[in-house]
């Protein structure tokens, strides 16, 4: 690795002052035992599940989308054949080679099953795993980090395991565990040192009350963040906080150069702005799919970049809901119930699609408009957590609190 590379990779982890703060150097190059870790990438804005990965066997599908269906496999523009039943986007074809090679499996009709159609509590919930519940006050994969960490780790070390990209701390890393906060490498929106969690915390401590002053500094942050947020999506209220999808590729490159090189880092999240789809989604062309194109290219780079990695590595992709099945009047589509989740990678026995199939009838829709779920997202959760950190019963309900196991997934049958 040349001298420029080493020191692209300090600037987007931001990890030289955290070291010099936390008196661990980074060892890159060090090996260390195979250990299993997480990616968890969070789609905000529902991405619309059922172009992702669409039934084209179904008249449903093409009959409540004229407009922005994507068309049967065979056809210009059309879906990638994955099984009998479904096919993949066109916009997706940099993963097909990872859905060949067993590496990719595709869990549809699953989700939430709470109902909200909002996606602050949706993401709320998928982040603390205890759906309809807002009082949790710790993420799930903040719960893992202390469980895989010990009662021993320092919280310097706990830091180094568990990474946030972004401005804004998650949800899901909410709680006791150490989390490093890692800047995105978008060079435009390039977060200054306010953007931090514990800086931008301390700063709102400091000027909270009603002075002129205070009052300025408060406007200052909410317009910065309507900026960036409107940079990345229509609706920045359902971004929350979301990387840019136009700084992923640079982002996903680097954080899979970044976990290669250091193997104590066994937790990352990645929440990634613009699914939020109201208006002119397009079919195998058009804005939803160039989005998809950013985002395949972008796990294939993260794939690439682990190296061998990626065979202790399960990336986990997921959004807050689904989109409704019958397309609106601005040929696009609103906020549903079920979506399809996949995972890459880790052992997982891909070159499927998982999942107990409704259909698109309106007699098996949830509330008569929405896919219905048929697989909570904690049982992918469970099921990763139990094959990959082989975590115990106790460990288990520790991460996934007052969770009723209902199926196994088979992502590693």
């Amino acid at each position: 690795m040349s001298d420029i590379d080493r020191r692209r990779i300090l600037q987007f982890a931001g990890l030289s002052a955290l070291s010099s703060l936390s008196g661990i150097r980074v060892a890159y190059g060090q090996s260390a035992p195979a250990q299993p870790r997480l990616i968890v990438v969070m789609l905000r804005g529902a991405m619309d599940g059922l172009s992702l990965v669409a039934p084209y066997t179904e008249d449903a599908y093409y009959q409540e989308r004229p407009t922005i269906a994507i068309a049967r496999p065979g056809t210009p523009d059309g879906l990638l054949p994955l099984t009998e039943r479904f096919g993949l986007h066109p916009a997706f074809a940099p993963l097909l080679p990872h859905w060949e090679a067993g590496q990719l499996a595709f869990i549809h009709a699953s989700g939430s099953p709470d109902g909200t159609r909002s996606h602050f509590d949706a993401q709320d919930y998928m982040e603390s795993a205890t759906p309809g519940r807002k009082s949790t006050p710790d993420g799930w994969l903040n719960r893992l980090a202390g469980v895989i960490a010990g009662p021993r780790a320092t919280p310097a070390a706990q830091r180094l395991q568990a990474v946030s990209l972004g401005p804004v701390m998650p949800r899901i890393f909410a709680g006791e565990a150490a989390v490093a906060s890692l800047a995105s490498g978008n060079a435009a929106l390039r977060p200054s040192a306010l953007d931090r969690p514990e800086v931008a915390q301390a700063v709102a401590r400091l000027y909270d009350g009603d002075d002129r002053l205070s009052q300025v500094v408060r406007e200052a942050a909410v317009t910065r963040g309507e900026i960036m947020g409107k940079l990345a999506s229509d609706d920045p209220k359902a971004d929350m906080g979301a990387l840019p999808l136009n700084a992923l590729p640079v982002d996903a490159t680097h954080l899979g150069q970044l976990m290669a090189r250091d193997a104590r880092i066994r937790l990352a999240f990645m929440p990634v702005g613009g699914w939020d789809t109201h208006a002119n989604q397009g079919a195998g062309k058009g804005q939803l799919a160039n989005r998809f194109g950013v985002l395949a290219q972008s796990l294939a780079a993260l794939a690439q970049s682990l190296g061998p990695r990626l065979a202790e590595t399960s990336i986990l992709v997921m959004s807050e809901f689904g989109r409704t099945v019958r397309q609106n009047g601005t040929l696009a589509t609103d906020h549903g119930h079920g979506n399809v989740a996949f995972v890459l990678g880790g052992g997982v026995k891909g070159g499927r699609v998982l999942g107990e199939w409704p259909g698109l009838d309106p007699s098996a829709r949830y509330e008569g408009r929405d896919l219905a779920i048929t697989t909570d997202f904690r049982d992918i959760i469970a099921e990763l957590l139990e094959e990959r950190f082989r975590l115990a019963d106790a460990q288990l309900a520790r991460v996934l609190p007052a969770m009723e196991r209902r199926k196994r997934v088979g992502l590693f049958a």
